[in-house]
Order: structure tokens, then C-alpha cells, then sequence
């Protein structure tokens, strides 16, 4: 590039890098006059969402089969932001291809393949840059690629051992041997092992070298242990560790689990019974076990609880394969380790495997226990959170009875604020030592509400944990409890802030955003107008749209750098996040919400029914995080997860059932046909799924009901899943009859496309004269006979009113009764997108619907007046849950919680306050919302 026109575009490159994209888009316009740049003002345009413009400049660059590596970096970053990443490979493959004997261009080529996981090309580029430049780099490159595609779901099955023999001759056959470098060593190891070579792989890991790799390498020691255990040396790694752990003084966990394996596999390694000489050899075995962990154990004293712990697993396992011989040894070990580390944090979760203690046991255990209370220090304050997890994690069912678990509540609290002393002078960014017990607090109120159903209880918890948050700010354990309390009783205003109290923010989006969004529809007040959980759904799919660069381009980095072992783990994190089941059921959320709060038009219609069509095609990984809820529960009661779910949390099989019913709505209203979505789509289209379920016609697939869609569906939402087909299949042909063919859309969608500058339709062909009338063709054939709507439709809302009725008149929670009303809006909401179609009256003059048009009338009547029902009633509920009445209810409901010092009036009455005030928003904005949805479409 010259001085000169480096000066001129030197102001286009620092307003990108500032994001001053308007600016950088003027200064692509001067130079332009003198100096074509359009990849400069195409990457400007992308930025600022300007898409059909910088379409046109997009392609005219390609046009142009730019080798510039300043225009190709340029385009690189166009094509990604408008989702055309088939264009960026055949980009570099065509500059490549003109410049075969540059290094950078083959490079870049093999690093756009791996981008979009096209495994196949990537080694194919590889191997022809390793005969060109001889470097072993690509050589590996080459075979890694070999190794994932043969990983590839999209690979045949018999293609695989071809490809991974490939692989292996090639890294045989290289100048250098693969333990040189302990990446590529792990590579020759995971052919290995993927061909089942195990004795190969041994005579590897057996050399010296590979020894010392392995002593060195976690990766490669980890695969190590993996061959040896498919070869069967199970008992051979048992002796190693035996080493490792005495003489080398190894507590890597897994050392002890290879010789706890070792030592059951006589009887763990075979199906049959064992005879009594295997039983005798395994006892013998269990003594050497026995002494090696107490040899550990003795060593290690307090500085490690290796020893201790590897000692309780051999006792369970012991018992688990009928070789025990003492009954009492589980617990007397127990207590040797409470002993040792009961001023752990991690000493609850370290005994819970090992606790089912019944009769006598459990008796001693519980003495021990008690006698293990104090609150003199920190540590004994930690050692006593830990006594009362352990004492109510063995409760048994006689002792939960409503009075015993309010006097543990009462318990609870003493405690909890005697803690309190201890974190006095914290700073806000510590936690209170004494934390757990408020969120025993917690457990123990919820209890007591699954026990006697009064909602008292739950405002007794909500009080407890809303002092507790606010004197540990920081204590993310506290507020998930405080989401899960706030949404039983129907403030989800407040779960909503404790949630972005947590700061969630990444990956963690994925694993935990199902909290606060699940079902989130329920509690949405968008059809007022409140966008705040349609917000919440956009932020936290942040990560799924920056996952597609950014792992894609760690992938790349790790290939650069020769990472080998990090490259298999970037590939599933990426697979794991782009096949998320949390982040389709967030869209379907958005979906359900976004109907209820915008109009219904094309562009709703159109853009939702292709991306949810793409969405019905992926293998759902569900990366949800539930155990991350403290469970202090006993372990004859359910979980504090399960106990306080106001629905069953929903699955594949919810997702697979309301994306059909979506599907198959938005296909009734739109104009759109394959032919046309195909030419109007801007991006790729996502990888076909090899699942031979998704071989079938998509019509077919939509009308199939699977049982396992039905069994994760809530019992109002199999009534409107029922609805849903009753309706479609009603009016589906009379959609069928009226939608305009596929030539008039297209020539509709070219006369749009030539009034504004913008990427022309690809194979656009002008319709047939006389093809299109307004949108609408002659159709030769008669219109489909009108009939009366299917039973099923009608009822559905009378079910629903009933249902209504029934909790109005019971004690059921905010939730359950949130959950019919938005199921039956819904529904209302289905109604009036499938019928928009048929709402001019041309359409039913010139199709004669006049009785189809009364059916809808008649419906739309009765399910109007329904909704406003609801409407009413719940308005009326939240003029009276928040009045002062209200809210002394709330504080006389909690006074077991106020005779203690710090829970005064006050305090209480300002939860009541928020918890009264956030319900009645929540009932009012609702009962608005419906009478907003009945107005708009009726």
C-alpha cells in the first residue's frame, strides 16, 4: 500500500477501531471517489445494521476476488456479522487458489474451514500446505483435522477407522516422532485409543519418554488412565497409585480411585456371582486398601482429607458388594472425619454419600453430633453449621411434623443471629460466617409449607433471607433462595432484581438464566407494554451470538499454537452452547411474549417461523444448572429444587411441543412457502441434522404427538396443546386455499427490492403475467366447504374458566393461578394469529367465508368475555393485596420470626410492603395486559 493511500485510509481504520461507524463510513465515501474500499464501508454499514447495503458491497468486493490481506480481513468481518460464513471459506479458498505459493493465504483458507467445522477441506488444505512448505505443524494440522471429521456426527459410520487410519499412518510416517511435543503425543494416544490399539498405546505410555509426558501432561495422564482401563490393566494402575500415593505422597483424587478400582475388580469387572475364593482374594485386597489409605491418612493429618475420604469409600463399596463385615465402621469413620474437618465448609458435602444411617446408627450418630454444638470462635461456629446440616439432613419422616420443624425454624434463627457477632466489622463484599444458617432458616419454612400449605410460611422465609441478603450482599446462595420464594408467591418484579443482584454474566447466562426465564411468559407484562423479561431474554442470549466468533476463533488459536488437547474441548463447549436447550426455550419465550406485545404481521410472522424452523431441527444439549440451589433438605423429603418449582421445569419435550405449535401457527399465516424463504434468506442455513426423526416431511413432524412432549407438559398446557392442533387442523385448509402463490410473492418482494439499494434475491424470477392480483391469484379449483369449528376449541375456554374459578375459590398460590390465566391468553392469542388472515372483508367476499368468518366472530365473543372475567377478578385481587389489611396479614402471618432480636415490626412490614406492592403489579399489570390483548384483536 502507498504512503498516500495509507493516509487515506488510515482515518476509516481508527474510526472502526472507536466504533465511530458513521464517521467511518463518510471517510470510506471521500477516498471512494479516488480509491474503491468498499470492505472498509460494507464492515461500517454491517456495524451500524445498514444490511441491504452493505449486501450489495459485500458482493461487489467478492465479485472482484479480492487477495488484499487488509480486504480480506476486512471481509472476513462483513461476512460473519451478516452470517454468510460459506462466503468467507470460498473467499479464501479462491485467493488461495490464485496465489498458491503464498503461506499467509493457505493459512488464513485452513483457519476459515476450521471456523464453520468443515473438517474435511481443513485437512485437505493442510496436507497440500505440508507438501508445499514442509513444516511438521501442518503435517498435525492434517491429521487433527482427520481425526475430527471422523468425530463428526455428520461423518458415515464406516468412513470413521478409514479416516482415523489415515491419521495414523501419517503421524507414523512424519519426521519426527510424535512424543517430541506432548500435544502431539496426546494426539497419537487418542487415535489409539478411538481404533481400539491398546496394546500400541501401551508400548507408547511404557517408553521412557512417554512416562515422563505423562508425569507431566494432565491431558495425556488422563488418557493414559482411560487406555489402561479399556485394556483391562486395571490392576496394574492400582499398583501404580499404590506408589504414587506412598512413596511419592500423591493426593490427586484420582490415584485413589484407581486403586479403589483395583481392588474390586476381581468382582466389579464381571456380571457373574462371585464364588467364595474371589471373595476371600477381594477381602484380602481390602485390608492392603485399608492400610494404604490409613498409612495416608495418618501421614497427611490435617493438611489433606484425601486419606480420610478414600477410607469411607472403601467401607461404602465394601458394603455395596455384601463384604462388610462391621456395621459400625461407616460411622465411626464418619466421626473420625467430623473430628478432623468439621470446621470445614466442605465437610456437609464431603460425608453426604456416606450418611444413610437407620436405627442404632443413627441414634449414635445423632448423640455425636449434638455434643458437638459451640459458638465460641469462627471455626466452631463453622463446625456447628455443619452439626445442624448433618442432624436435619437424617431427620426422619415422624420428626417432620409442623411444630418440630418451627421449632428448628425458631432454632435456626437464635443461632443465626449469635453468628452475627462474627462478621461485624466484614467488609460488604464478605459473607456473614454465619449464612448458612439463615438459609437453613429457609429450608425449615418452605418445609413447613409443603407440610401444611399455609402461604404464611413462605413470607416467614421471604422475611428471614430478605435480613440475611442484606447483611451478606454478596451471598448469591441466599438470593437464589429468595427467587425461587418470590416467584411462589407471585412477585416476580422482586425475583427479577435479586437475580441481577447476582451479576450473572458469560456462560453462566446459560447455566443459570433458566431461574428467572422459565415459563417466563407467566409472569411477562408485555402485552402492556413492559418489555423488561423480553429484554432479559436478549441479553442473556448474548453468549450464544458471541460463541460463534469467539470459540470459533480460540479453535483457531489452539490449531495455531498446536493445542491439541484443547481444541476437542473448545468444539463441544461451542457444540454444547449453539445446541443449548435453555437457549431455544428462551426463544420460545421471547416468541410467546413477543406475539402478546406486537402486532401480527408478516414480519413477526416470517422471521419467527424461519428461525423457530431451524430451531426444530438441533439435538438440544441441556446445560441447566440445578444443583447450584442449596438443598439442606432431609433425604426422605424432596429437594428445596423440587419443593419449590411452581411448575415442573421444562425439558426437550416441552420445547419439541410448543415449537410445533408455533411452527405450524406462524406456516397457517404466512405467505411464505421453502422456494421463497430459501431466496429471501440472507445467512446460511444451519447444518442438517443427521437424526432420521428430521428426515420426514416437516408437515408430518408437526402433526406427530410423542409422549414424552405430553409428559413434560403441565396439565392446562395439555388442554391448550389439544387446542392448538384442533385449531390448525380447522383452518388450515382455508389458509391453504387463500395464501398467494409463490411467483406473486417473489415478483412482489423484486418490486420492493428495486425501489431501495439492497442485495438483489438470489434467482429472482419475475412472475408470469396475470399470476398475481394484489397479492392474491384466480384459483381454479372450489373453495374448501366451511364447517363448524371442532368442538375441542370452544370447551377449551370453558376448561379454562372452570379451572380459574376453582382456584379463585381455593388456597392455591399466585403461580398456579398466573399460569391458567396466561395459558387461556394464549390461546386467545393463537386464535387471533390464525385468523388474521381472513379479518378483510374482501377476502371473505371473494372467497364466500362469510359462515367461516361468523365461527370466528362467535369464538372470538366468547373467549373475549372469558378474558375479561379473568381480568376483572384479578384486578379486584390486586386492589386487595396490598392494602394495609394486606399487609399486616403478611406481618401477623409472620410473628414466629419477630421475637427475635433484629426481625423487629418494622423490618417485616417493609417486606410486606415490597412483597404486597410487587404482587398487586403483577396482578394489575396482568389484568390490564388482558383486557389490552382482548381490545386489539378483537
Amino acid at each position: 500500500m502507498s504512503t498516500a493511500l495509507d493516509r487515506q485510509i488510515r482515518p476509516i481504520y481508527d474510526a472502526l477501531d472507536t466504533q465511530s461507524n458513521k464517521s467511518a463510513v463518510l471517510a470510506c465515501n471521500k477516498v471512494l471517489k479516488k480509491q474503491p474500499n468498499n470492505a472498509l464501508k460494507a464492515l461500517a454499514l454491517v456495524r451500524l445494521q445498514k444490511v441491504e447495503e452493505s449486501l450489495l458491497l459485500a458482493d461487489e468486493v467478492l465479485a472482484k476476488k479480492p487477495t488484499d490481506d487488509g480486504v480480506l480481513t476486512a471481509m472476513m468481518h462483513v461476512l460473519r456479522g451478516l452470517g454468510r460464513h460459506s462466503d468467507i471459506v470460498a473467499m479464501f479458498e479462491t485467493a488461495y487458489k490464485q496465489h498458491p505459493q503464498n503461506e499467509d493465504l493457505g493459512t488464513q483458507t485452513f483457519f476459515a474451514n476450521v471456523r464453520v467445522g468443515n473438517w474435511k477441506a481443513a485437512q485437505q488444505v493442510a496436507t497440500k500446505m505440508h507438501k508445499q512448505f514442509q513444516d511438521d505443524r501442518y503435517l498435525y494440522w492434517s491429521i487433527f483435522s482427520a481425526v475430527l471429521q471422523a468425530n463428526d456426527m455428520a461423518t458415515p459410520e464406516a468412513l470413521r477407522p478409514v479416516l482415523l487410519k489415515l491419521a495414523l499412518r501419517l503421524i507414523s510416517s512424519g519426521n519426527t516422532p510424535s512424543y517430541f511435543n506432548p500435544d502431539r503425543f496426546y494426539v497419537h494416544l487418542l487415535i489409539l485409543r478411538e481404533l481400539e490399539m491398546y496394546d500400541d498405546a501401551a508400548t507408547l505410555l511404557n517408553h521412557e519418554i512417554g512416562q515422563k509426558i505423562c508425569e507431566t501432561s494432565l491431558v495425556c495422564d488422563e488418557i493414559r488412565r482411560d487406555i489402561m482401563k479399556l485394556k483391562g490393566a486395571c490392576k496394574q494402575e492400582g499398583e501404580q497409585a499404590k506408589v504414587k500415593i506412598l512413596e511419592k505422597k500423591d493426593r490427586n483424587w484420582l490415584e485413589f480411585l484407581s486403586l479403589l478400582d483395583a481392588t474390586f475388580w476381581d468382582i466389579a469387572s464381571t456380571s457373574e456371582p462371585a464364588s467364595e475364593d474371589v471373595k476371600a482374594a477381594v477381602t484380602e485386597e481390602i485390608a492392603k486398601t485399608r492400610k494404604v489409605f490409613s498409612e495416608a491418612a495418618t501421614v497427611d493429618g490435617l493438611k489433606d482429607r484425601s486419606g480420610l475420604l478414600a477410607l469411607l469409600e472403601l467401607e461404602k463399596r465394601t458394603k455395596s458388594h455384601g463384604l462388610w463385615t462391621d456395621a459400625c465402621e461407616i460411622r465411626m469413620m464418619a466421626e473420625n472425619y467430623f473430628s478432623q474437618f468439621g470446621d470445614k465448609a466442605c465437610c456437609y458435602e464431603d460425608l453426604l454419600p456416606y450418611l444413610a444411617f437407620e436405627g442404632e446408627e443413627l441414634e449414635q450418630w445423632t448423640s455425636f453430633l449434638n455434643s458437638r454444638k459451640s459458638f465460641d470462635t469462627p471455626d466452631t461456629l463453622q463446625r456447628s453449621i455443619n452439626v445442624y446440616k448433618l442432624l436435619r439432613y437424617n431427620l426422619t419422616s415422624a420428626e417432620l411434623t409442623p411444630e418440630l420443624e418451627l421449632a428448628r425454624a425458631q432454632e435456626y434463627i437464635k443461632v443465626y443471629l449469635d453468628g452475627l457477632k462474627f462478621g461485624v466489622n466484614l467488609p460488604d463484599t464478605e459473607l456473614q460466617p454465619a449464612d448458612d444458617f439463615a438459609i437453613l432458616v429457609g429450608h425449615a419454612y418452605v418445609s413447613l409449607w409443603k407440610l401444611t400449605g399455609e402461604e404464611s410460611h413462605l413470607q416467614s422465609a421471604a422475611a428471614t433471607l430478605e435480613y440475611a441478603s442484606a447483611r451478606s450482599k454478596q451471598s448469591y446462595r441466599i438470593r437464589l433462595l429468595l427467587i425461587r420464594i418470590y416467584h411462589l408467591l407471585g412477585a416476580p418484579a422482586l425475583a427479577l432484581d435479586h437475580y441481577r443482584l447476582m451479576n450473572v454474566k458469560q456462560v453462566q447466562t446459560d447455566t443459570l438464566s433458566h431461574l428467572i426465564l422459565s415459563r417466563a411468559a407467566m409472569w411477562s407484562l408485555a402485552p402492556l407494554g413492559d418489555i423488561t423479561y423480553m429484554s432479559e431474554c436478549m441479553e442473556a442470549s448474548q453468549i450464544y451470538m458471541s460463541n460463534s466468533t469467539e470459540t470459533a476463533e480460540f479453535i483457531a488459536r489452539a490449531f495455531s499454537t498446536e493445542r491439541y488437547s484443547q481444541i476437542i474441548d473448545f468444539i463441544e463447549f461451542e457444540d454444547r452452547l449453539d445446541n443449548s436447550l435453555q437457549r431455544d426455550l428462551m426463544k420460545v419465550e421471547h416468541v410467546r411474549m413477543r406475539v402478546a406485545h406486537e402486532p401480527l404481521n408478516a414480519e413477526l410472522v416470517d422471521m419467527e417461523l424461519i428461525e423457530l424452523k431451524f430451531i426444530f431441527d438441533r439435538i438440544h444439549h441441556d446445560n441447566r444448572d440445578f444443583e447450584v440451589i442449596p438443598n439442606y433438605q432431609p433425604r426422605c423429603q424432596p429437594s428445596f429444587n423440587e419443593q419449590t418449582l411452581p411448575l415442573k421445569p421444562p425439558g426437550a419435550g416441552w420445547l419439541s411441543a410448543y415449537l410445533k405449535v408455533y411452527i405450524r401457527a406462524f406456516q397457517e399465516a404466512s405467505d411464505l412457502d421453502e422456494t421463497v424463504e430459501d431466496k429471501l434468506l440472507i445467512g446460511d442455513r444451519p447444518k442438517p441434522s443427521n437424526d432420521p426423526e428430521n428426515q420426514l416431511p416437516l408437515r408430518e413432524r408437526l402433526v406427530k404427538k410423542r409422549q414424552e412432549e405430553i409428559d413434560d407438559l403441565s396439565e392446562d398446557e395439555k388442554l391448550f396443546y389439544e387446542y392448538t392442533l384442533a385449531l390448525s387442523e380447522w383452518v388450515g385448509p382455508y389458509h391453504d386455499y387463500v395464501r398467494p402463490p409463490p411467483s406473486a410473492l417473489l415478483a412482489e418482494a423484486a418490486k420492493s427490492n428495486d425501489l431501495k439499494p439492497g442485495h438483489p434475491l438470489k434467482s429472482m424470477a419475475a412472475a408470469a403475467n396475470g399470476s398475481a392480483t394484489n397479492g392474491h391469484s384466480k384459483k381454479d379449483e372450489e373453495p374448501p366447504a366451511v364447517k363448524e369449528s371442532p368442538e375441542l376449541i370452544p370447551k377449551f375456554f370453558d376448561d379454562m374458566k372452570s379451572r380459574f374459578d376453582a382456584v379463585i375459590s381455593g388456597t392455591a398460590l399466585p403461580s398456579e393461578l398466573l399460569h391458567i390465566v396466561a395459558t387461556t391468553q394464549e390461546a386467545y392469542l393463537l386464535f387471533a394469529l390464525e385468523t388474521v388472515r381472513f379479518k378483510p372483508n374482501s377476502i371473505i367476499k371473494q372467497y364466500k367465508f362469510g359462515q367461516l368468518a361468523q365461527s370466528f366472530k362467535d369464538l372470538r365473543v366468547k373467549a373475549s368475555s372469558i378474558l375479561n372475567e379473568m381480568s376483572t377478578v384479578l384486578a379486584k385481587l390486586g386492589e386487595e393485596v396490598a392494602t394495609p389489611d394486606g399487609r399486616k396479614a403478611f406481618v401477623q402471618a409472620s410473628s414466629s420470626i419477630q421475637d427475635s432480636s433484629g426481625f423487629d415490626h418494622d423490618f417485616v412490614l417493609g417486606v410486606a410492603k415490597k412483597t404486597t406492592d410487587a404482587r398487586k403489579q403483577t396482578y394489575e399489570g396482568i389484568a390490564k395486559g388482558l383486557a389490552k390483548v382482548v381490545k386489539n384483536h378483537s
